[in-house]
């Protein structure tokens, strides 16, 4: 631990892998920051990581009062602890010992309605209050995430600077970062962000899926075409490693709320829903193992999917709170953060911000010309894919679903029993 107290530029509490990856990448940046732990042996551990990486300035302490004393005024503390209870500890313990004007950062997955009420409480203490999206998992955390901060917009601009440097970096885009917006919009917009990567997983795995099932692909050949994971070798060198992961996954809860909220504000989120669905099926392994011993199947041939459709489903989603509780959401600014340091970071952003840019009061992506061609173009492939998984025996439902959207969008006529 670092002996002498030092100023630091900011602070940091919560130091599980993501909190120190963060740190990390911050002190990277050319600014100093000061890291504190409930468990001592993670401060320890954080110091010690960031002497290995290149003396990168971090400084650790052991007793809140310390770490709050050491950073410059007004003081900036980021958080990155689980939601829920352990946010409100660590605000007393924190709040204890800062002083007006000071700001706490909220970088973890939490409900939206709990960052409105924290964000009344602090000020009403005169301390200010930011909820930041963090995406990207420990390898964005390190090395460049996207960024959703929002909530204190004076806050916001205490560490602006940081933040430019700190986000993902893109080329000709900019650092994924920018100010969503007021009140808890962060944490909505970061909690469909989530369940767009659910969905974005769930297409991802399905065409994997066609392409080993029914293509008969090797891995090889799925190397060369998709991803290089396909050629990694397990630690024992006896196989390949994705074959020998277990197809069974759990959740943290913001792919529930995101569908929750789609029904709350009737809008359309089938991809997003199906990925829910095929979360909570995953996690049946002892029945779908018993199941495959009565059902067989045959398997030959493939194509890939489209991930716009699904993209657009939250955007549909987030446009519909922004409405609801005044944000003034910018869509197309998005749409540009998300172009890296997280998993969705597909080429179809480019689409979806011009297609807001020109018009932000859009209803529908599906109502822009340009994104419009952009999915006719695809859409006999797509139709396609998702006739030869069903002939073959392989389950789709996030193309399917996604595919029943879009024709269900393009039909005059939509025929629904009502009773």
């Amino acid at each position: 631990m670092q002996a002498e107290m030092a100023v630091t530029r900011i602070g940091l509490s919560g130091l599980a892998v993501m909190g120190q990856f963060l740190a990390l990448n911050i002190a990277e940046k050319g600014f100093p920051i000061s890291v504190y732990n409930r468990t001592t042996s993670k401060v320890d551990e954080t110091v010690q990581r960031a002497k290995v990486e290149g003396n990168l300035p971090v400084y650790g302490y052991h007793d809140p009062a310390s770490f709050v004393n050491s950073i410059q005024k007004p003081r900036v503390v980021i958080m990155l602890v689980k939601a829920g209870a352990p946010v409100d500890q660590t605000i007393a313990t924190l709040a204890a010992h800062l002083e007006q004007g000071d700001c706490i950062i909220d970088g973890g997955n939490e409900w939206y309605e709990n960052t409105e009420r924290r964000e009344k409480a602090m000020e009403e203490c005169g301390l200010l209050y930011l909820g930041m999206g963090v995406s990207g998992g420990e390898e964005g955390a390190r090395n460049g995430p996207s960024l959703m901060p929002g909530g204190s917009f004076e806050a916001y601009k205490y560490i602006e600077d940081i933040l430019l440097q700190v986000a993902a970096q893109v080329p000709d885009s900019g650092p994924c970062v920018t100010y969503i917006g007021k009140g808890g919009s962060r944490n909505f917009v970061k909690m469909v962000h989530n369940g767009i990567e659910y969905g974005d997983m769930q297409l991802i795995a399905e065409a994997y899926d066609v392409l080993k099932s029914v293509g008969k692909l090797t891995n090889s050949e799925l190397q060369q075409i998709t991803a290089d994971i396909f050629s990694i070798k397990d630690d024992q060198g006896d196989g390949y490693l994705v074959d020998k992961v277990l197809d069974k996954t759990g959740m943290k809860g913001t792919g529930k709320w995101t569908v929750q909220q789609a029904a709350e504000l009737s809008v359309a989120a089938p991809t997003i829903e199906v990925s829910l669905d095929s979360r909570f099926l995953s996690g049946l392994k002892d029945e779908r193992v018993e199941a495959a011993k009565i059902f067989q199947g045959d398997f030959s041939s493939n194509l890939p999917v489209d991930k716009a459709q699904l993209i657009e489903d939250g955007m549909n989603i987030i446009k519909a709170k922004s409405m609801e509780k005044g944000w003034s959401l910018n869509l197309g600014e998005l749409a540009r953060i998300w172009k890296g340091g997280c998993i969705i970071r597909a080429i179809f952003l480019d689409c979806i911000k011009k297609a807001y840019d020109r018009n932000a009061d859009l209803a529908n992506l599906l109502v822009d010309p340009e994104f419009a061609q952009e999915i006719m173009d695809r859409q006999a492939a797509w139709r396609r894919v998702v006739c030869l998984a069903i002939n073959n025996g392989v389950s789709t439902p996030g193309m399917s679903a996604s595919l029943a959207y879009l024709l269900t969008s393009k039909t005059r006529t939509s025929y629904v029993f009502v009773c």
